[in-house]
């Protein structure tokens, strides 16, 4: 037997804070040696942070990120462990980013990354050079200062491997692994038993099986220990970086961390037979004979073992059932650790949420209470810095901390019903109700005195009073009077947000939280500047889809009955008069479901589809019981106003990412918001493909081919036309 025992990390770093990240990584290299780990590896560059971006341009983040990593290895730290650290360096007049391996305070090699994420949110090309070269390690030579701190004048650079004495050892940064030929295949063949993967990998939904998938499949067939890192918590942007560190086996999974947790450092240990990994190799027969007529990889010799022998004393890791959260769990912890990172970063004392009854703003507030519980939670099992953080952030004295999540919530979090004469009482109550549910401190007001000034004003410059369309106005004046109601109460949430603190005598300031969903989003149904206008939006990513089976999944698992109700009501702007004979609905209002706003999103996001390619996928997929013309208009109908609201993607909130079909204009879907919403070429095509097909023969027989898939997105009749009036309420 060769034992040997690893040590990786969830870290939770914070793009530009030098002391603190430094501060981390020595913490989990304390522990892991604690363990009796002999490697220790940390995330893609820890030093720094992943989410520097253009602060990676300048010259001070590369000469912080030495200086720190000076301070780590001058000390008796790498003393006896493998460490990987993350970092950026500049070699010649390229910069890399680097995973920096080090052992008794020397560095052993320096691995810069060969292929680097540049799609979704990533954007790594912009800040970083792929490194090229794979047929040799060249000499990079230190800066002074870091070669007389350590007494070494150069280190070998570029794609490698480490060759000890009892094992071989290799980084693969992060999306290497995801590349079509990966690193680690050719590793393997040439005997590298140990993969170090430092990633920076943000959470999205339903992505963590993906992720695992990968490094299964990376040593299921070939062999392999597989090691992965990765940053946990809001490191200062949209992004949550989701944890889960783990070690891989022979396609075994022997060990892993959370996905979600409020924790600054987690260090997850495994003990490892390296012998199954030599004698899965050598049963295959395939492996062997590529293994022999391999390409040579350049490797550095470390004369030093890592290996211990055969003793019972050390237990054996053994193979564990991957964990997984349901998405309404992820939709839970995922943006509430995010709130809870960005609350005690920012230095605000708490959120302030216009809560309105309805299902967004009550989902911002579940996840809210949530973030409360988490806390209780983590202070109860003995992390200080969560209770250092809270006791500041809730302003306790004389030793008090939060036992209690109600009693938290009542000091850090404002709910605000604003009301109109348009507002239902039943909203009304369900905020209140759910407001005591979750603790927080409730105020109850009318927006109708602000609304009447601001109309008699506008009747004292023109002599004119706009009214709404169940009285007789025009879809102008509607819009018009609603759009007034949206945009008062974002001013109201910011005013509250300032000066509630100073009424009550807390110090500080609270975050204003904005709760529009993803769809909403991307159908433009919102007002610009409205209640969606706030500091920061833990939802506006997510779809109203999954948002409703969490409010159901939370209303029993989070404790919040009320919530039930609330995902069972209508969704309702509650922006026009309600009359016997009306009730404003969302769905009504924008001429299409949200189900039917899911599939757009998917279509043109993930599946890249303008407006002809997704006329004809949704020809197959609706075409069971929708006619190519009735298809053609909602394909069109989404169009237009998709491009007519498309400006408001350029001032959205900035919003926790979660959806891969988000149209969040910063980063993630970069297109104009100047548009020929007429679409004239491409709607003519469609008009020119409907008008070709024969109803009874081409498009019936493809709809019997997709019956179980137009079932699978049920519920998508045709809508009602709708004015295109956009949502400017809550």
């Amino acid at each position: 037997m060769r034992l040997l025992k690893v040590a990786t990390c969830n870290l939770n770093q914070w793009a530009m804070d030098f002391d603190s990240n430094t501060q981390r990584i020595k913490d989990s290299i304390a522990i892991a040696k604690q363990s009796g780990a002999v490697i220790r590896l940390g995330p893609e560059l820890e030093l720094t942070g992943y989410g520097c971006e253009d602060h990676f341009l300048e010259l001070d983040t590369v000469t912080h990120a030495w200086e720190c990593f000076k301070d780590i290895l001058v000390g008796d730290l790498t003393d006896g462990i493998v460490c990987s650290i993350g970092m950026p360096i500049i070699k010649d007049s390229e910069r890399y980013n680097c995973q920096v391996l080090c052992l008794n305070r020397k560095i052993l090699m320096i691995r810069p990354k060969m292929w680097l994420a540049n799609d979704g949110n990533y954007r790594e090309l912009r800040w970083f050079t792929a490194w090229k070269p794979r047929d040799q390690l060249v000499d990079f030579q230190l800066p002074s200062d870091i070669a007389e701190a350590l007494g070494q004048t150069s280190a070998p650079f570029g794609y490698g491997f480490l060759k000890f004495k009892d094992t071989a050892v290799s980084a693969e940064v992060c999306e290497e692994l995801f590349t079509s030929i990966p690193p680690h295949s050719e590793l393997a063949l040439n005997g590298v038993e140990v993969f170090l993967n430092a990633s920076g990998s943000h959470h999205q939904l339903r992505k963590l099986d993906v992720r695992l998938r990968a490094f299964i499949d990376a040593t299921h067939t070939r062999g392999g220990v597989y090691m992965y890192s990765n940053h946990q918590g809001c490191d200062g942007g949209r992004l949550y970086y989701d944890g889960c560190a783990c070690v891989v086996v022979n396609g075994d999974l022997v060990a892993q961390g959370s996905q979600f947790s409020l924790k600054d450092v987690e260090v997850v240990v495994a003990q490892i037979d390296l012998d199954v990994v030599a004698s899965l190799r050598g049963s295959v027969s395939s492996f062997q004979e590529q293994a022999s007529c391999k390409t040579k990889v350049p490797s550095v010799e470390v004369p030093y073992s890592l290996c211990v022998p055969f003793n019972l004393k050390h237990r054996l890791s053994i193979p564990l059932k991957i964990n997984y959260h349901s998405p309404e769990e992820e939709i839970a912890f995922g943006p509430g650790c995010w709130l809870w990172d960005y609350l005690r970063r920012s230095g605000a004392s708490g959120f302030l949420l216009p809560l309105s009854g309805g299902a967004d703003s009550s989902s911002v507030a579940a996840i809210v209470g949530c973030m409360c519980q988490l806390v209780v939670k983590e202070i109860a099992n003995g992390d200080e810095q969560v209770k250092a953080d809270a006791i500041r952030i809730g302003n306790y004295k004389d030793g008090q901390y939060p036992t209690d999540s109600r009693e938290f919530a009542k000091r850090i979090f404002y709910t605000v019903f604003m009301g109109s004469e348009n507002s239902s009482d039943m909203t009304r109550s369900r905020a209140k109700v759910l407001a005591d549910e979750i603790g927080s401190w409730h105020l109850n007001l009318s927006i109708d005195g602000v609304v009447s000034a601001f109309l008699s004003l506008f009747q004292t410059l023109t002599g004119k009073r706009p009214r709404y369309k169940v009285d007789g106005g025009s879809n102008v004046e509607n819009l018009s009077l609603q759009n007034i109601q949206a945009r008062i109460r974002m001013v109201l949430a910011f005013m509250l947000a300032s000066l509630l603190p100073w009424v009550q005598t807390k110090p500080g300031f609270y975050l204003v939280l904005g709760s529009s969903n993803v769809d909403e989003g991307l159908r433009g149904y919102l007002t610009k500047y409205d209640c969606s206008a706030a500091d920061i939006n833990p939802i506006g990513s997510i779809s109203k889809q999954d948002l409703r089976t969490f409010l159901r999944w939370a209303a029993i698992h989070l404790g919040y009955p009320s919530l039930a109700e609330v995902e069972a009501a209508p969704p309702t702007a509650e922006l026009e008069p309600i009359r016997t004979n009306y009730s404003q609905l969302d769905e009504v209002d924008m001429g299409m479901t949200y189900e039917e706003l899911s599939v757009y999103g998917r279509l043109r996001k993930i599946f890249r589809c303008g407006p002809v390619s997704m006329f004809q996928n949704l020809c197959y997929r609706w075409g069971g019981r929708l006619t190519p013309s009735q298809v053609a208009e909602k394909v069109k109908h989404f169009f237009k106003y998709y491009s007519i609201n498309r400006h408001k993607m350029t001032v959205l909130t900035p919003s926790y990412h979660a959806e891969s079909y988000s149209p969040e204009d910063n980063r993630f879907d970069l297109r104009q918001f100047l548009y020929n919403v007429r679409w004239p070429y491409q709607f003519r095509k469609i008009d020119e493909l409907v008008s070709e097909m024969d109803v009874k023969g081409i498009v019936q027989e493809a709809g019997d081919h997709v019956a179980a898939a137009a079932e699978g997105v049920g519920g998508m009749g045709v809508a009602a036309a709708g004015s295109g009036n956009p949502k400017v309420g809550f």
